[in-house]
């Protein structure tokens, strides 16, 4: 089969394991919205702020090394065994010493200490599938990846519902009845908790048969080569975590109490909008790591990056002047109470950080099949300090809306610096004329569309539909090449 062709299969279905439960999440948005008041959903987001810093922590680049030496492994049970173990002991040592000091723990994290128990088994549990979702992917079997990915959100999906929309009218038309014994009132976010803990349980219980499968190894030296490879990995990886949700912990810091979480609901309802972009980006990340990784030593492995490169921004052009155009509308949709809709000017900024940092994942190829992988950390230590700087400076002056332009400047200069930094060290052919020309044409539709024409729900649609058109016109030989040609 043409391996551009099955990069494009494998990636349609990793985006169905990571596009259709982000899409089924959207619920949540809406429901968290109806049900809890601007400062209540604020705090939620900080928790799950907090998450994504732990999980990267506990991660520490493992995932990424595990790819990497599998690939190129005499013994692949060996890397296995030896990654298993390691994410084994890591996991054990933080969930004893969290739970020790959960007090103290909480405390600094600026959240409620009755929270920190759920804190620490969800992050937990997620750790411990982190080499086994790393596996599927490393073996190319992304439908039971997508499988046991859907169903875990599915199940995260439905007890949500059922905790924060269901069980309260239960209880309200039936006081005495049998679900009287587990509902509380104002008890949402430790129910937002109970039900992420109990769909992660099951994901780990999915996945056990790896960690039963077959005689454990530990290959100390193997570990060590692992970690040399995985620590700026890991320290990319805080960078990174810092530019995606750090700006919700400053935002907490730098505001006033009295509104800080209401601002923080806010911004983060809106800036779920320019979750389609993130979509498009992880789904299309998750299909070509394993690509980047299992053709570096194919001759010219260069032309096929660039190429993809290449689609991927016709694909995300179309995709931040549909999300501006239509924002108006799926705002309705996702964000029911008006009382968020204040934030709704950070979206094309957000919608375009995230386009940003899709391109980057895209130019990071060079370092990371050279096994170069402290440039990565280098540059999103860039965009962290980017990003801690704009909003330290600017949020006491003008809000959530520093936050925004943080992340679009973070992105945005991380994405160029991958570049220059890359040209020299592992030349890659990319068309930065067409490129350019796709992205400028993109952002100038969008700037009309929201800004110039008042978000016009008609103006916009005509722009898309003549940038849809000039696509078609410029790409209709390559498109018939990938989607419909048969590969040999």
């Amino acid at each position: 089969m043409n391996p551009l062709k099955k990069l494009f299969q494998q990636t349609a279905i990793y985006g169905l394991a990571t596009v259709l439960p982000r899409m089924l999440s959207f619920i949540l948005v809406p429901l968290y919205t109806s049900v809890m008041a601007t400062g209540l959903y604020g705090e939620v987001n900080i928790i799950f702020a907090w998450f994504a810093i732990f999980n990267v922590f506990l991660a520490y680049g493992m995932e990424t090394a595990f790819f990497r030496f599998f690939n190129k492994a005499d013994n692949e049970n060996v890397v296995i065994s030896t990654s298993l173990i390691s994410i084994l002991g890591t996991t054990a040592a933080f969930a004893v010493l969290a739970l020790l000091f959960q007090n103290s723990l909480a405390n600094l994290m600026g959240i409620e200490a009755e929270y920190m128990w759920y804190v620490v088994v969800i992050l937990s549990l997620d750790a411990l599938v982190i080499i086994p979702f790393a596996w599927l992917r490393a073996t190319e079997k992304p439908m039971k990846y997508a499988i046991i990915k859907i169903s875990n959100v599915a199940i995260n999906l439905s007890l949500n519902v059922f905790f924060l929309l269901f069980l309260p009218k239960i209880v309200t038309e039936h006081p005495d009845g049998f679900f009287g014994w587990i509902y509380s009132a104002d008890f949402e976010i430790s129910y937002i908790l109970i039900s992420n803990l109990i769909a992660s349980g099951i994901t780990l219980m999915l996945m056990l048969p790896l960690y039963l499968k077959g005689k454990y190894v530990y290959d100390s030296d193997l570990w060590k080569r692992m970690i040399r490879y995985a620590w700026p990995v890991l320290i990319a990886g805080i960078a990174f975590t810092i530019n995606e949700v750090f700006d919700r912990i400053m935002l907490e810091n730098l505001l006033p109490d009295d509104i800080a979480e209401s601002e923080i609901g806010k911004y983060s309802a809106c800036y779920k909008l320019g979750v389609f972009m993130t979509l498009f980006a992880t789904a299309f990340r998750m299909g070509i790591e394993p690509f980047f990784f299992s053709h570096s030593g194919t001759e010219n492995p260069q032309k096929a990056y660039a190429q993809i490169t290449n689609y991927f921004v016709v694909l995300g052009s179309i995709i931040l002047l549909a999300v501006v155009v239509y924002a108006d509308v799926l705002k309705v949709i996702i964000v029911r109470d008006e009382a968020y809709w204040e934030a709704m000017d950070i979206v094309p900024i957000i919608v375009l950080a995230s386009f940003f940092l899709g391109i980057y994942h895209n130019l990071s190829v060079w370092y990371k099949v050279t096994d170069k992988t402290r440039y990565g950390a280098f540059i999103s230590i860039v965009g962290a300090i980017i990003t801690i700087g704009i909003n330290y400076a600017f949020i006491p002056k003008i809000g959530y809306m520093a936050s925004a332009i943080a992340t679009l400047s973070a992105y945005g200069t991380m994405m160029v610096l991958s570049y220059y930094i890359g040209k020299s060290r592992y030349p890659i052919p990319y068309n930065f004329r067409k490129i350019l020309f796709y992205l400028g044409i993109s952002i100038l539709f969008s700037a009309l569309s929201f800004y110039v024409f008042d978000r016009n729900l008609y103006i916009g649609s005509v722009l898309l539909l003549l940038f849809l058109g000039l696509v078609y016109t410029l790409e209709k030989d390559i498109l018939r090449k990938v989607f419909l040609k048969r590969g040999n």
